[in-house]
């Protein structure tokens, strides 16, 4: 998975992908040594993210490029706004366009997002989770946004944290024997890492406190109702996260049942980008 450190790799990608041999268009019409100045032009109210990644998209393309910063990462912004200028030559704006606005446009859609489901819970302790449904070779970039809506990373990847799924228990025969596996992998390993585990009824949360050896319980689809009487057996003992069919409409309701965390793929999976474009700016 990609890493702060991989982004310049990644950078490099990006652009051979979108300018493979060359910008033809650019170089048919502006002339080698043009030098112009565009601005980030915000179209949509929302919040601003990928400011910082846009940097260094546009130090790759070409170093000369100088960068009039307006307005950082996570602000709130409104149409008309401008985020940036930058100044230099056309030719390394133009071929670094796309790739800034489509970075900056999906990052910010998915901090807008967040920040919907975050005020959805405002006065509540709740924290808003984001999920691995994220584009490949995107997570980096995507859970970044969500930090700047005022969300919170779930988990890296699959070496971060442990998450017994409801195939994990299947596969591994039971509740019980998932967890006494994965208790033994972990001190077979050396390794220290939060253990969480997914329960679909208050049945399966009842068998697991049971057993215990986890950090929190995943209530997987639960009502409202169900949701605040597994809570109420669960608190104090163990971290609890509601996932599973939450929406802006229903959020502070399964929040109100006093759950420590709420999931919500939607705000990488189902994005919608934030409107903004890159625009020439004649003197």
């Amino acid at each position: 998975m990609m890493a702060n450190k991989d982004l310049p790799d990644y950078i490099r990608y990006w652009f051979r992908e979108d300018v493979g041999e060359g910008d033809h268009s650019s170089l048919a019409c502006i002339p080698a040594g043009s030098e112009g100045r565009a601005k980030l032009l915000v179209k949509q109210d929302g919040i601003l993210a990928g400011v910082r990644v846009a940097e260094l998209v546009l130090a790759a393309t070409d170093k000369s490029l100088r960068i009039e910063k307006l307005i950082g990462d996570g602000a709130e912004v409104k149409k008309g706004d401008v985020a940036f200028f930058v100044n230099g030559n056309i030719l390394s704006i133009l071929r670094s366009e796309r790739l800034v606005l489509n970075i900056m446009q999906r990052m910010s859609g998915i901090a807008t997002s967040t920040a919907e489901y975050v005020a959805r819970l405002k006065g509540l302790n709740t924290k808003v989770l984001d999920t691995r449904k994220t584009a490949p070779g995107m997570r980096i970039l995507e859970k970044e946004a969500v930090r700047l809506g005022g969300g919170f990373n779930h988990r890296m990847g699959l070496y971060d944290m442990i998450m017994l799924k409801d195939n994990h228990i299947e596969f591994a025969g039971g509740i019980k024997p998932a967890i006494e596996k994965t208790i033994a992998y972990l001190k077979s390993r050396g390794l220290d890492l939060k253990i969480e585990i997914e329960a679909r009824n208050l049945d399966e949360v009842a068998e697991i406190m049971a057993i215990g050896n986890v950090d929190r319980i995943m209530l997987d689809n639960f009502t409202v109702a169900g949701t605040r009487q597994a809570v109420g057996l669960i608190r104090g003992r163990f971290e609890t996260e509601s996932s599973g069919g939450i929406t802006l409409e229903n959020i502070r309701d399964y929040a109100s049942c006093g759950v420590d965390f709420v999931s919500v793929g939607a705000i990488t999976h189902h994005l919608r980008s934030l409107d903004m474009s890159l625009k020439a700016v004649k003197d």
